[in-house]
């Protein structure tokens, strides 16, 4: 199983709202704050299921603040997403 990561910028305040929706869909992804100052937040979706997590995230820009964004360069913070980007490479 191949994770997919997508790397989002929210308001701070959307955070918490964000990683209940994707809770409550089972099995879709996972959503972890890679930086917490920024308010940037990684959806990790596997590939079987990221057709399925883009559409969820669609419809929460409908209702929230939510741009993707590039991966960001430093990820030292958040250890997995360090490691997952360094099997990556």
């Amino acid at each position: 199983m191949e994770l997919q990561a997508v790397y989002l910028e929210t308001p701070p305040e959307q955070i918490a709202y964000i990683k209940f929706i994707f809770e409550s869909y089972e099995e879709i992804g996972i959503i972890r704050t890679v930086e917490r100052k920024k308010a940037i937040i990684v959806l990790l979706a596997v590939e079987d299921y990221i057709g399925v997590a883009r559409k969820i995230l669609d419809a929460l820009k409908q209702e929230v603040p939510l741009v993707e964004i590039p991966r960001p360069a430093d990820l030292a913070d958040d250890w997995l997403m360090a490691e997952l980007a360094h099997e990556d490479s």
